[in-house]
């Protein structure tokens, strides 16, 4: 895709990985030239299909700097980051270096070019095991794992920067991140995968009907965790509208919440899968994950007023369909 001398760039950290590519999408849909900017150890370069792509890490300010200056676009998405939060336990130094240190990096970068609208890739997981639901912004900040850590920290110091500098910024805390592009351009391909639906649809597809929970033991109606799952694409479009609150608005900040506001268990999802595919499958029963929390519930009202934000796919059913079309009609699983 040529850039057109008309079209305003956004620079789209980690847009090469499964949120930040349907948001690539969404960008050029509404009229904008998505640069991407990626060291594709997570993402995938067939997925940019709608910008050009720069390979660099986040973490490389000068590099940063250049693209910036090369492109000059009007606004920054930030998806770049290591997400599996089981592995954050593991390995939390490898998390805080790329998680905190990219934004850091980030922020420099942005501030050196006088770049000044950010939309940040946060996550419910800053809430940790909140003790209300569903959980509005108001709710404490307390997350129980590093990647929870990283992310709170990633959101205060652009909260700080806006303070000091008038950084407009939106931090958009997403809850269960799942399905894929409705016209099947685009879909979850994370190695390893560690998502609960496409790990069971990939088991499908494959014929190898030997699933994993991790733990049943928790306080909820069937024992197992709750988590309230929220379309890919409907994310994307948030990360539009915030992106476009920021232009109109000037020296903004706010946190807004993504999810449908209504939670599944991992066994409603399992059968919620077998029922999309067709397929039955046991599965086994296994000791809980450091760093999961029994339920999580999302209050979006915040975001459907204050951005417009309207999801399309409001039920699991519908979630889950979209994966299976991709996971059944692409080559790179």
């Amino acid at each position: 895709m040529n850039k057109n001398k008309s079209t305003q760039s956004v620079l789209v950290t980690g847009g090469a990985g499964y949120i930040g590519s349907h948001t690539c999408k969404a960008l050029a849909k509404n009229g904008f030239f998505p640069v991407v900017y990626d060291n594709l150890s997570n993402g995938h370069e067939w997925a940019v299909k709608w910008g050009a792509l720069q390979v660099g890490d986040v973490r490389d300010t000068k590099k940063l700097v250049s693209i910036i200056e090369k492109y000059k676009p009007i606004a920054v998405m930030h998806f770049a980051a290591s997400i599996e939060i089981a592995e954050s336990v593991n390995n939390p130094e490898l998390f805080y270096e790329n998680n905190v240190g990219g934004i850091d990096s980030l922020l420099k970068a942005m501030f050196e070019t006088g770049i000044n609208n950010l939309v940040f890739s946060s996550s419910c997981a800053v809430y940790g095991a909140p003790k209300e639901l569903p959980i509005s912004e108001i709710c404490p900040i307390a997350p129980t794992n590093p990647y929870g850590e990283n992310k709170a920290e990633a959101e205060q110091m652009i909260r700080d920067t806006h303070k000091s500098t008038g950084l407009s910024a939106i931090c958009l805390r997403y809850f269960n991140a799942a399905g894929a592009d409705p016209d099947g351009e685009l879909g979850e391909a994370h190695e390893p995968e560690s998502h609960l639906i496409p790990i069971l649809l990939d088991k499908v597809a494959l014929k190898d009907f030997d699933a994993k929970v991790y733990g049943s033991d928790y306080n909820t109606p069937d024992g197992t965790c709750l988590r309230d799952f929220v379309h890919v694409s409907d994310l994307a479009d948030a990360h539009i509208l915030a992106m476009k609150k920021l232009l109109n608005n000037g020296q903004y900040y706010s946190e807004y919440n993504l999810g449908n506001g209504r939670p599944y268990s991992v066994k409603e999802v399992i059968e919620c899968v077998k029922s999309v595919t067709n397929h039955d499958f046991n599965y086994q029963i296994l000791d809980r994950r450091s760093g999961d929390v029994p339920v999580l519930m999302a209050d979006s009202s915040k975001a459907i007023k204050e951005l417009s934000w309207q999801p399309k796919f409001n039920s699991l059913k519908s979630i889950i369909e979209t994966a299976w079309k991709w996971t059944l009609n692409n080559e790179f699983n």
